[in-house]
């Protein structure tokens, strides 16, 4: 999970990094008894009292499935982050295998202080959306997530690329994108996200129709996540 609030890496040199590398392995395996600690928890009524103040998911929102679904997975995404590359890939999976009980909401929140260019990705996905909806809108974000290395490695060039290779009017996308059109409104989606409780991305929050609200931080894995959706359909 990258963290908002990283600070700028200083410089160190090579060996100096492989010893403080290996005195953090070692420190884990020694903590944690040679295990990675739980990615969740399946006691709810702890795991809710983390969340912050979520916008309600709307017509307008980024969906794939329904709002009124059983459960709702908002998720708060860095186009650039490379967990949330991940990620995209276990919430694809999961959607596909729940059939239409898990819908899944897609909201921005790119960090700037770790990677420049994704608040102009997320922007170029608006840009996509204006002319192609909903649907076209996820198609264009699983492009950007197939074609950038991550960590601030797309070339801009590959957005109006992939905005012609979804059939979009490639001059009306640049000019969205050069005008600042949806800028203010990605800034707000940031401001968003950090009042849900986002301090790194992937930042996500299972909802429930009885209003139960669990989170999910980092790139939890496929089976941490259905064991999470399980117990709440139960």
């Amino acid at each position: 999970m990258e963290s908002q609030n990283s600070s700028q890496s200083q410089k160190v040199s090579i060996p100096l990094a492989i010893i403080v590398a290996g005195a953090l392995i070692a420190g884990a395996i020694y903590f944690g008894g040679g295990h990675t600690a739980p990615a969740g928890t399946n006691n709810v009524a702890n795991a809710s009292g983390s969340v912050g103040s979520i916008e309600k998911v709307t017509d307008t929102d980024h969906i794939i499935g329904s709002k009124n679904a059983k459960v709702v997975v908002v998720e708060y995404s860095d186009l650039e982050c490379p967990f949330c590359k991940v990620f995209h890939d276990t919430m694809h999976e999961i959607v596909d295998n729940y059939h239409g009980d898990v819908a899944w909401v897609f909201r921005h929140f790119p960090i700037a202080q770790l990677h420049s260019k994704a608040p102009k990705e997320a922007e170029a996905a608006e840009c996509a959306a204006d002319q192609g909806g909903n649907t076209v809108f996820w198609k264009f974000i699983d492009q950007v997530f197939a074609t950038t290395g991550s960590n601030n490695t797309l070339n801009p060039s590959e957005l109006p690329r992939i905005a012609g290779s979804l059939g979009l009017d490639v001059a009306a996308f640049n000019s969205c994108l050069s005008s600042g059109k949806h800028t203010s409104e990605i800034q707000a989606d940031v401001l968003a996200a950090t009042k849900a409780g986002a301090q790194g991305t992937p930042y996500s929050v299972i909802l429930t129709s009885d209003g139960k609200k669990v989170p999910i931080n980092g790139a939890m894995p496929y089976d941490s996540v259905k064991a999470q959706i399980d117990l709440l359909l139960k």
